[in-house]
């Protein structure tokens, strides 16, 4: 089961590698037998949004991870690409 996304994100377009990664690796995250982790080795939380500036997932997710069933893993992927978008359009506020 791949993720299904709401909105459209090219990978090539954004200039943070890390975030760049994310959505490279979003519409691949439910190829496996496994889910891959989101994780960029980052984890700093963003103040306004609460959301890891690496993988952009909560801390709660983030905490999470390891006992989630690849449906839920799958269904975190689901929201970064939209969550990228989001984080995206604060940097060019």
């Amino acid at each position: 089961m791949k993720p299904q996304h709401t909105m459209a994100l090219d990978p090539s377009t954004l200039s943070n590698r890390r975030w760049r990664r994310v959505a490279e690796m979003a519409p691949l995250a439910g190829e496996g037998k496994h889910v891959p982790s989101p994780c960029q080795s980052v984890c700093i939380m963003h103040p306004a949004t609460g959301w890891c500036e690496g993988c952009m997932r909560s801390i709660d997710e983030i905490a999470a991870w390891s006992r989630m069933d690849n449906p839920a893993k799958l269904a975190v992927w689901a929201q970064l690409p939209e969550r990228l978008v989001l984080r995206i359009a604060q940097e060019d506020a």
